[in-house]
């Protein structure tokens, strides 16, 4: 190989790797935009707790302390905010949950209160930002409503995922899984629609405890009554790997 050969295969080399290296500068800029995506709910939750659920874009705007074009720059629509806004809701729950379980101790039963119980203290300390994500004109106004029930699913499937490895090994009917995940979550935000309204409206008629109790009793029943539907024995007063028959 010739002297030229060589030193174009060096430098064939070297920009080979250079270009396999991530852009410093490029990760930067998506650090930073994910920074300020995350200070815009920031104000968002600050504006909701101010203005109530129909908060507008400009409400949010002056919470962020920034004119709106710049909340339009790192958000595609409102709908992009709103879903920011409840993948944040998600988050906060998610987390709030682990701090207080642990997976392999805890029974099923108590799982199912715990996480509702935590529900039901963010619903308490946020109703407002419920409202919102239920109900508020920016949900109303979503050009993709559709969009909104993925944050959800993403929950159902993350739990259901969770429980099929505590069930590693067994037969367990995936589509039931997921159906039943999805049929608590959709139970809970049901009853916090009531739970907001309707009971709030006749002054108060159940209390918070009352509330979660409830709601407990409820996600446990249909667990139950699906793993019957499966010929499935579980037993909810054991943690999720020895709950179900054959353990």
């Amino acid at each position: 190989m010739s002297a030229a050969e060589k030193r174009g295969t060096r430098g064939t080399k070297r920009t080979a790797a250079a270009g396999s290296r991530p852009d410093a500068r490029t990760e930067r800029w998506r650090e930073h935009r994910e920074q300020v995506r995350a200070d815009f709910v920031d104000a968002a939750l600050r504006a909701l707790a101010e203005h109530g659920p129909d908060v507008s874009m400009d409400d949010i705007a002056r919470a962020a302390g920034c004119a709106k074009p710049k909340l339009y720059r790192h958000f595609e629509d409102k709908t992009d905010l709103y879903l920011a806004i409840l993948d944040r809701v998600q988050s906060m729950l998610w987390d709030r949950f682990l701090e207080r379980v642990n997976l392999m101790a805890d029974s099923v039963a108590d799982l199912l209160h715990i996480g509702i119980t935590e529900y039901v203290a963010v619903v308490e300390e946020r109703p407002e930002v419920f409202r919102f994500l239920v109900h508020g004109r920016m949900a109303q106004q979503a050009e993709q409503p559709e969009r909104a029930l993925e944050v959800a699913q993403r929950s159902a499937l993350r739990v259901a995922r969770l429980v099929e490895e505590r069930l590693s090994g067994q037969e367990v009917d995936t589509g039931s899984l997921e159906l039943t995940t999805y049929a608590i979550f959709g139970a809970v935000g049901s009853a916090t629609e009531w739970y907001l309204g309707i009971n709030r409206a006749r002054d108060r008629v159940m209390t918070a405890e009352q509330f979660a109790e409830h709601v407990s009793t409820i996600a446990t029943a249909v667990l139950d009554a699906v793993a019957r539907l499966n010929e499935v024995a579980v037993d909810v007063r054991k943690p999720p790997h020895l709950a179900f028959a054959g353990n």
